[in-house]
Parts: structure tokens; sequence; C-alpha cells
């Protein structure tokens, strides 16, 4: 039953993988067994996280790119199949969320939020399907939110474009499963990242988001684990299109 959820000779790749949860999810895998490329704009973030994955024995590389410069993409899915061979498993970490109100949405900012969380995931996933179809098996894991179902305050165009990664994740899986390659979404309740510092910075804020979940916290990083795991490996075999609420019943409620 272990073998299930064993990464042993599995290629993964994660972008925004600088900090925060894509960082932890980097990590997560190495000790799982997978060899992992760590992808996002900061090197210097990037070597330390991978430094800290090398140091409990793991296998690691790290790739420094901007995954907003659309000439250079298919250029970084071929590096980030330099270290280890192409992907087999992908995790689409990478994302923004600029916290502006309504009135001040620009085309600018509208389309930074667009591109990096939706249109990024499809065009890097598609890059790299042809080859995990070639060995009929693959994983591409997307980010969902609470805000894939919920509305939230001064995030609009967040919310649109986690709203369309639930569809994404949908019109992926039935696209590519067939082919052995499943396609899920995971939405995180709120964790402690630099993208919720603002949350976290406010005692009675984030006491009030840890009341309004079933479990009554918010979220430790140990807390994605197991569904990282589980989403990564064999154990999800006949699971596709889907979104997962790791949210302590946030959206139970």
């Amino acid at each position: 039953m272990d073998n299930l959820f064993d990464l042993g000779g599995r290629r993964a790749l994660v972008t925004g993988a600088a900090s925060g949860i894509g960082r932890h999810i980097g990590a997560v895998l190495a000790r799982a067994g997978a060899s992992v490329v760590l992808l996002a704009r900061r090197r210097e973030r990037l070597e330390e996280a991978a430094e800290a994955i090398r140091s409990e024995g793991g296998t690691v590389s790290v790739l420094a790119a901007d995954l907003l410069d659309r000439d250079a993409l298919s250029g970084i899915a071929a590096k980030a199949s330099e270290p280890f061979g192409s992907p087999d498993i992908l995790v689409n970490a990478a994302g923004v969320n600029l916290r502006q109100p309504v009135e001040e949405i620009t085309w600018e900012s509208w389309d930074q939020t667009i591109n990096l969380n939706l249109g990024v995931p499809f065009f890097l996933a598609r890059m790299l399907v042809p080859q995990m179809k070639e060995q009929g098996w693959g994983r591409v894991i997307n980010f969902a939110s609470l805000q894939t179902e919920r509305a939230f305050a001064n995030s609009l165009a967040y919310g649109a474009s986690k709203g369309g990664v639930g569809q994404l994740t949908r019109a992926m899986a039935e696209a590519w499963s067939r082919d052995g390659i499943g396609c899920n979404a995971l939405a995180p309740g709120f964790f402690p990242t630099e993208l919720t510092a603002p949350v976290f910075g406010d005692d009675s804020v984030s006491g009030k988001l840890a009341a309004q979940t079933a479990i009554g916290r918010n979220g430790r990083m140990e807390d994605l684990d197991g569904t990282v795991i589980w989403m990564a490996s064999r154990a999800s075999d006949y699971v596709t299109g889907q979104v997962v609420y790791v949210d302590g019943g946030f959206t139970a409620k």
C-alpha cells in the first residue's frame, strides 16, 4: 500500500517555488522521492530552497525564469527538462493577488493576474503533456483558491482567475486524462505566506478567519502534505478534474 504514495523515479516541476506554498511543496515532493525542479524569478531564494532540500538528501535543481515572458515560455519548458528529463508532475503554484479595489484595477494589472494565474498553467502544461502521454502517466496540479467558490473584497481579478482555474482543471481532465494524465486542483484555505502576510499581520483578521473554519484554526504548511503527495502519486489514479479544498472546512460553513 505504501508504494501507492512513492514518488521515486518521478520528475516534478514546481512553479512559484521561491517562497510560500510552492517552496513547501517542492520539499514535500522531494521527501517523497521525486527529483524536483524549482522554478521562480528570484534565483537567490530558489538556491536557499534547494539547499534546504539537499540537506535532507533530496534531489533538486533550480530554474530562474519569468513565466510572464510569453516568448520565453517554450524555452523555460525545455530547460525544466534538462536536469532530470521531462517532468511527469507539474505543480502550477505561481500566482499573484494584487488586492486592488475594483476602481483601481487597470488593464495592466488585470492582464498580469489572469495571465499568471490562469494562462501560464495551461500553456506550460500543454508543453509538457506530450512527454507525459508518451509514458502513459502524468500529473498536473493546479492551484485554485477559496475564491474559486467565494468572493472576497479587493480581489475581483484574482477571484476571476481562480474561478477560471476550476474550469481549466476540468477541461484539462477532459482533454488529457484518457492518456493517463490526472489533472486536479488544490484549493488552500488561509496559510501563512507572502501573499497572505496582510491577513496574518492582523490578529483580529486572522482570528476571525480561523473562527470561520470548521476546525477552528488557520492552515499550517504541513496540512498540505498528504493531499499534495496523494495528488502527485498513483494513489489518485482514478481521480481527475477535481478541486480539493484543504481549508479546515472554511467552505463547508
